[in-house]
């Protein structure tokens, strides 16, 4: 014979919270569930976020180096040399790019640095070109296109 295990909704979800401080009769009367002493015990018990008891905290047992710039922004980065691959007159556009894993993220902004050399006319677009590279790309014929940041 097979039990099956079958979960009947709660009549009412939404069930009240239990009085404490009752009476002893209540079963939550005199330390209200609290237990005894301690600091859990206490009112205005709320431990701040990371505290560990007394020791001293992960956060600052973990050394700091440097500075994060929280202002300053990730780009993926493609060089020309890259794109040699593509064929002449063709648009190269984000979805071309990670179908042939240049790239490897779609939200994160791409930029074109002029490393190699492109002889092909392309109309390529990214988020950021670097001058050399938007002046090889319009000398070979090509066209940039300019995206904008979500």
């Amino acid at each position: 014979m097979q039990i099956k295990n079958v979960l009947k909704k709660s009549p009412n979800p939404n069930r009240k919270k239990r009085k404490l401080g009752r009476g002893i009769g209540s079963g939550r009367g005199k330390t209200s569930g609290r237990g005894h002493k301690g600091e859990k015990s206490r009112s205005g018990r709320k431990k701040r976020l990371g505290f560990e008891g007394g020791q001293m905290p992960l956060i600052r047992r973990i050394p700091k180096r440097g500075f994060n710039n929280f202002l300053s922004k990730e780009y993926q980065i493609v060089n020309l040399s890259k794109l040699s691959n593509f064929k002449d007159n063709e648009h190269i556009t984000l979805d071309k790019l990670k179908e042939k894993g240049i790239i490897k993220k779609k939200s994160v902004p791409v930029k074109i640095l002029a490393s190699g050399e492109i002889e092909k006319k392309l109309k390529i677009e990214a988020h950021k070109f670097s001058k050399s590279a938007k002046e090889k790309i319009e000398k070979a014929g090509g066209e940039v296109v300019i995206l904008r940041n979500n």
